[in-house]
């Protein structure tokens, strides 16, 4: 299991007194509120930013890190990852899952098809499950419900999943 969460992506820099925008890749971005510390994955190293301040403007996160005053400090880590550690994680509730503790977990189907989980889709409605196939020689599109998805078993990491009509044409 992943042991840094991603939180969120440096998107651009905003004004010049080294203000970040920050897409959020949590289900709530007024998690950034709570925050104290992030780990920013600079590419060669992660560096641990104390947050100064957030704000909010549409779908972004507006975040001063302490110590970087200026647009020059930030700019180079555009498209960057900010990460949590686990302990900082939002608690899951009950059939909820850390999207990197899905990834590359085995898919079988009730027909007896086995694959492999490549990605998550997050929709609006539900998240969507990208499962390659080997046998198919295709991915397939799962959608995350009950009627789909009939079992997630972490520790073993294999998902029971059905494959409905109509999804494998």
């Amino acid at each position: 299991m992943e042991q840094l969460l991603q939180v969120g992506v440096i998107a651009s820099t905003h004004g010049l007194r080294g203000e970040v925008k920050v897409f959020p890749t949590t289900d709530d971005v007024n998690r950034f509120k709570d925050l104290k510390q992030v780990i920013l994955d600079t590419g060669k190293e992660q560096l641990t930013l104390e947050i100064q301040g957030v704000k909010f403007f549409k779908k972004f996160a507006i975040v001063k890190f302490k110590g970087i005053d200026h647009i020059n400090d930030i700019e180079k880590y555009k498209g960057r990852s900010l990460l949590v550690t686990r302990e900082e994680a939002v608690p899951l509730g009950e059939d909820e899952y850390f999207i990197a503790d899905l990834i590359d977990m085995q898919v079988v189907t009730d027909q007896g098809l086995r694959g492999t989980l490549k990605q998550v889709i997050e929709t609006g409605a539900n998240d969507v499950y990208v499962v390659y196939f080997p046998e198919l020689e295709r991915e397939v599109l799962l959608p995350a419900i009950k009627e789909c998805i009939l079992a997630i078993d972490m520790d073993a990491r294999v998902i029971k999943v059905h494959l409905m009509e109509g999804l494998l044409e």
